[in-house]
């Protein structure tokens, strides 16, 4: 028989350290603020063609020996296909940059295809839309957790997405990671992620509710808890290893994507235990919150 662990016996102590992880995290975000890629601020986008298959590393070590401290270099299309995004919007950049490259490998010469400036605006308009979709995401969630469980499920699963986000935000705000389009859908992943792990733990403790009926609340949440403890633990190592190759040997332009998504899965993984489940206790569920109203049935006054 597996041995119930007392998870929720430091559930205090567990709050505390919520609290102030989510302090810290929400004044590096608004004191820091995000560090903004050009998805976001608007910039200038060169696509070169090279002869033969271009190195990355080398070009983004080139441009920054020319000067060009602030590009972003990444693989388009075939491996002879870079495409470069830095700010400014000089409309001689793509000339320049070219200029440089060339003067530093001449045996493999950059050509430029094609340039392009996005302008502020539609930075600013993604920015708002990646925000605005976030916020929708959550509230279809909550709806969906009202009705497939009761609304005390909802509140918990809500407030322990939006921790995930917070420090997940507040991390990358912390040490100014590039925070593009990639970013934001890692912090998307994240929700999808901690809201599975949540509703398998939410799922065992309604069932529970029905196996263990003079159980307390408490003792109900550390027997769902451990029972889905293994379920949970592999699922996280195993994307966690996954992740984690992807940190390290997913290159720069993924690096970013990985990081966020390693924090959002860490995060994840705690707040569904010691948040999602802390907030069922705060809230007094019982069993009676699990039965559904019975109708009342008309009454025939006919004589």
């Amino acid at each position: 028989m597996l041995r119930t662990i007392n998870f929720m016996g430091v559930r205090n102590v567990a709050f505390g350290v919520t609290l102030l992880l989510t302090v810290l995290a929400l004044f590096s975000w608004f004191y820091k603020g995000l560090n903004f890629g050009l998805d976001f601020t608007g910039g200038t986008l060169i696509e070169l063609t090279y002869e033969r298959p271009a190195n990355l590393g080398q070009v983004r070590e080139e441009l920054v020996n020319a000067g060009f401290h602030d590009a972003v270099v990444q693989s388009f299309g075939a491996t002879t296909d870079l495409l470069v995004r830095m700010p400014g919007d000089d409309p001689m950049l793509g000339n320049k940059v070219s200029e440089a490259l060339q003067k530093i490998s001449s045996d493999n010469p950059a050509v430029v295809k094609r340039v392009e400036f996005v302008g502020p605006q539609v930075g600013e308009e993604l920015r708002d839309q990646g925000g605005l979709g976030m916020l929708l995401a959550l509230g279809g969630i909550m709806i969906y957790l009202a009705f497939r469980f009761q609304w005390k499920f909802a509140v918990g699963a809500i407030l322990s997405l939006v921790h995930d986000v917070v420090v997940t935000m507040g991390i990358l705000s912390f040490f100014q990671i590039t925070f593009d389009l990639t970013v934001l859908a890692a912090v998307l992943a994240i929700i999808g992620y901690s809201l599975n792990d949540t509703i398998v733990v939410f799922d065992r403790v309604r069932e529970n509710f029905r196996v263990m009926r003079k159980a307390s609340l408490i003792e109900n949440i550390n027997v769902s808890t451990t029972q889905t403890l293994l379920r949970t633990v592999a699922t996280s190592v195993s994307t966690l290893l996954a992740i984690a190759a992807l940190l390290f040997f997913g290159g720069d332009n993924l690096w970013g994507f990985s990081l966020a998504l390693f924090i959002g899965v860490m995060a994840g993984t705690y707040s569904s235990i010691y948040i999602a489940n802390v907030v069922l206790i705060w809230l007094n569920l019982n069993s009676e919150d699990l039965i559904p109203p019975v109708k009342a049935e008309g009454v025939d006054e006919r004589p």
